[in-house]
């Protein structure tokens, strides 16, 4: 039986110093921030985290400090996304994350040459999956990044036989009818979580039980309120709460992107740094208007707290 993981996984943000190096002192206090603000998980390695931005090295410290913490506290489930283009790093990264006691990893689609079908994707992601057996495996399905547009319902078809340790799916897309699909498939089967913050509400009608969310991190309460009016059929303040996450969200596109999200972690009290380029960051000037619009948001009982 696949255990299925059930609330908010976050996707952590790797931690930079001004020079642009990874700053894994902060890892220790981010863990217990999320935590304390009712994560179970942390998806780390991903885009939120910058893992296509990290060398081979880099990527193995940073799950280093996370599974090093998850040994002594044993809060945060944490699947390590291991790549990539070449299913033989790949290998490396899957077994590295095994020695370290990662609890999954997760597989993202070749995004140079791209799989044209269901079948082509599984056999890679089999090549991976076979090298670390004892382990749990999702793929991670984010097609506006990868440009990989294969129909995750083709995908489960191929991979539920030659991938005996597939947990499931991170999907982050916005394809209902598919993730609907996959969620049926063969009886409930597969762990499918679901990836697009702004939609999670949607998600859940359908038959979610767990995200994997970049703003998990810095505004859990909302989304531990949306879940709960869900949970008990108060639909209007579901509602509510995920306008106020599409309202947040709006930021992100307004002031540049995904390095916003770092942004937001400064504003709550966790220093992230800055990302790597290419990605562009906010200015000084930049940043002063965007906490004007994070306080106009009228939210704050709602953001994470230290």
């Amino acid at each position: 039986m696949i255990n299925k993981i059930e609330g908010l996984i976050a996707a952590p943000f790797t931690p930079m110093h001004a020079n642009g190096e990874i700053n894994l002192e902060q890892i220790p206090a981010y863990y217990d921030f999320l935590q304390k603000n009712g994560i179970v998980g942390a998806f780390i390695n991903g885009s939120t985290g910058e893992g296509v931005s990290l060398s081979q090295e880099e990527k193995v410290k940073v799950t280093a400090a996370w599974t090093a913490l998850n040994k002594e506290h044993k809060a945060l489930k944490v699947i390590n996304l291991v790549g990539g283009t070449s299913y033989k790093e790949c290998i490396e990264s899957a077994k590295a994350s095994a020695e370290l006691g990662v609890d999954a990893i997760a597989i993202l689609a070749p995004f140079y040459f791209k799989p044209a079908s269901g079948k082509q994707l599984a056999e890679f992601c089999a090549k991976i999956a076979e090298a670390v057996p004892q382990l749990p495996v999702y793929f991670y399905h984010i097609p506006v990044l990868t440009g990989c547009n294969v129909s995750m319902y083709e995908f489960l078809q191929e991979a539920s036989t030659m991938i005996p340790n597939l947990a499931g799916i991170k999907y982050t897309h916005e394809d209902f009818m598919d993730f609907l699909s996959c969620l049926s498939f063969q009886d409930g089967k597969y762990d499918m979580l679901w990836g697009r913050d702004e939609n999670l509400l949607s998600a859940l009608v359908l038959g979610a039980r767990g995200g994997v969310g970049s703003t998990f991190n810095y505004a859990a309460p909302l989304y531990h309120q949306l879940i709960k009016a869900y949970n008990e059929g108060n639909f209007v303040e579901a509602r509510k709460m995920q306008q106020q996450s599409i309202d947040m969200i709006r930021l992100l596109g307004k002031y540049g992107g995904i390095a916003t999200g770092k942004a937001y972690m400064r504003y709550v009290g966790v220093e992230c740094g800055e990302f790597r380029l290419p990605v562009k960051n906010m200015t000084t000037e930049a940043y002063k208007a965007f906490e004007a619009d994070v306080r106009a948001l009228k939210m704050e009982a709602l953001f994470s707290k230290i």
